[in-house]
């Protein structure tokens, strides 16, 4: 079990190295994440190289029994290299190009960014690659970073025409007969800049699709550079709603799933969560939660504490779920920064603290810990990160709908009643479980449709869903067979209504009209809200957590 956190050594005059590795064993610390912004302090003038320092801290940790995670800087480059390079720093959608004073002041698809990554790649590889504390690459620090300049415009073209082959074939997926937008010549096409009114959400969703694509290239280019050595190597996985990353089709590609854990709210809840969306992105595959605050709770206002013991208890919900390690971010309390108020294992006053007692508490029941067979669950939840970006398009009906919110509501109520849940793409194989849900899936294939009406098992689906293909364009006739109904129309709450069973609904209702299914709960009007037909469900509403409670459980009943 790896246990530990980002190590951020050049921040720290030398001698508080010693000090450092003293309190990891105490900790039983026995892996750290090095380098990750460390591109100023190797590379600190075009070229010229600083190794020293990383050799002496690699010598050091191995010294003194504990691994290294060595990071490839590129999430960070220094200010010489802007300076050097500025069609390098990144165009925001109005076109304003940033200069450098924070993090993540690149553009991927710049030709002097890519070659310089892997230069960095390779020369860490070489130097590096045969260390004896050298356990696993880190490449570059949570991708997310959007692009909109002339480098990403050339760049998303011909990633278009890979996608669509011909002008003819986008401007109808993309519907560009609509307000006059037909493409004539491929350059006339642009990232989603800032534009008058709202944007075509074909072209919005093919943009985060591109940009998915064009940062796993930036990561497989380093990685191809690093496997010589015989390492595993992986990148850290951020989440949230501004992130262009395909999750499942990057944890094809990574040797291992990496995860960053920064849950607000119910945190025991939204670590479950996290927890079960890197298992099953892994895909029987090793993953390790790879960040996490030491001890806080970081919310939009304020940095609030956590009570005692609390650490450890979400710590242990993704060992539970079978994470080969526990990291956080990070090892010390930066003294200065934009970071510097970001908790560290040692807080700014040391180590006596509550703080450190609990991180050399939490080792050692890390280390005490027998194997334990990763859970084997019976339920499972659709995911989709395409859906998410399609659900953030501003000309939806209701800007209330909540992709994320959908799909944690079943997993927290599962959750609760102590069922593991896996997550699962539309398109996987979905016979394992005894029931599937469908979540707000807007966007949906032919062959992910097919899938779902071809599994004999128990299915939910809920509101919002199927509603379009994979390109945005809506599915005419609101058909859907395998549930045996037509969705006639979509009608937004404003306010709440009471079921027929008795029960709240609200956000969202719709018109559908009964091809073979039977409606179970109706609204007040006598319309169905709720219908079954066979072992596949539609629930065309949101419910109140009690009552979605009461209709999994009657679910996972019948699927005996």
């Amino acid at each position: 079990m790896y246990y530990g956190g980002d190590y951020n050594p050049e921040q720290w005059p030398e001698h508080v190295w010693h000090d450092d590795v003293a309190l990891m064993r105490r900790a039983r610390v026995n892996l750290v994440t090095l380098g990750v912004f460390s591109w100023s302090s190797l590379r600190p003038a075009p070229g010229r190289w600083e190794f020293g320092w990383l050799d002496r801290v690699l010598d050091l940790l191995h010294d003194n029994g504990i691994q290294v995670n060595l990071a490839t800087p590129t999430a960070s480059p220094p200010p010489w290299f802007g300076r050097l390079h500025p069609d390098t720093l990144t165009v925001t959608a109005d076109g304003a190009r940033l200069t450098h004073g924070s993090r993540d002041t690149y553009c991927v698809s710049a030709p002097a960014y890519r070659d310089a990554s892997r230069e960095l790649a390779s020369v860490l590889a070489e130097r590096y690659g045969g260390h004896p504390a050298l356990a696993m690459w880190h490449v570059h620090n949570e991708y997310g970073t959007w692009c909109h300049c002339d480098h990403v415009a050339g760049a998303f073209r011909r990633w278009l025409r890979a996608r669509h082959g011909d002008l003819a074939t986008l401007n109808e997926r993309w519907t560009t007969a609509f307000w006059s937008q037909g493409y004539s010549d491929w350059e006339e096409i642009q990232p989603p800049r800032a534009t008058q009114w709202l944007p075509n959400p074909s072209q919005a969703l093919d943009f985060r699709r591109f940009l998915s694509d064009e940062m796993l290239a930036h990561f497989t280019e380093q990685r191809d550079l690093l496997r010589p050595t015989g390492r595993p190597v992986t990148t850290n996985f951020a989440f949230g709603s501004w992130v262009p990353v395909d999750h499942w089709k990057w944890a094809r590609e990574v040797d291992l799933v990496a995860v960053d854990d920064y849950p607000t709210g119910d945190l025991a809840e939204e670590s479950a969560f996290v927890a079960d969306l890197a298992r099953s992105w892994a895909g029987g595959k090793p993953w390790i939660l790879m960040e996490q605050a030491a001890g806080v709770e970081y919310t939009p206002r304020r940095t609030l504490p956590r009570p005692p013991g609390d650490l450890a208890r979400t710590t242990l919900i993704h060992v539970e779920r079978g994470s080969i390690g526990a990291m956080f971010f990070q090892w010390r309390a930066s003294r200065g920064g934009a970071e510097q108020w970001y908790h560290g294992m040692v807080p700014h006053a040391g180590p006596d603290t509550r703080t450190f007692r609990e991180i050399a508490a939490l080792g050692e029941t890390l280390a005490a810990l027998p194997p334990r067979p990763a859970p084997r669950p019976e339920v499972s939840v659709v995911w989709d990160d395409e859906a998410w970006w399609a659900l953030q398009n501003r000309g939806l009906p209701s800007r209330d709908l909540d992709y994320l919110e959908a799909v944690k509501q079943p997993h927290r109520l599962l959750h609760r009643a102590g069922h593991h849940v896996a997550f699962v793409h539309p398109e996987h194989d979905l016979s394992p479980y005894r029931l599937v849900i469908v979540p707000s899936l807007l966007p949906i294939s032919d062959a992910a449709l097919a899938n779902l009406a071809a599994r004999r098992g128990a299915v939910l689906m809920s509101f919002f869903s199927a509603v379009t293909d994979e390109h945005l364009r809506v599915r005419l006739g609101g058909r859907l067979p395998a549930f045996g109904i037509t969705i006639k129309e979509h009608r937004p709450l404003a306010e709440p209504l009471t079921l027929s069973d008795g029960t709240e609904a609200s956000l969202w209702s719709e018109e559908i009209a009964l091809e073979g299914a039977e409606a179970v709960v109706t609204y007040p009007d006598g319309s169905p809200a709720l219908t079954r037909f066979g072992n596949t469900w539609y629930l065309s509403t949101r419910l109140t957590d009690k009552a979605y409670e009461c209709l999994l459980t009657c679910l996972l009943r019948r699927s005996y």
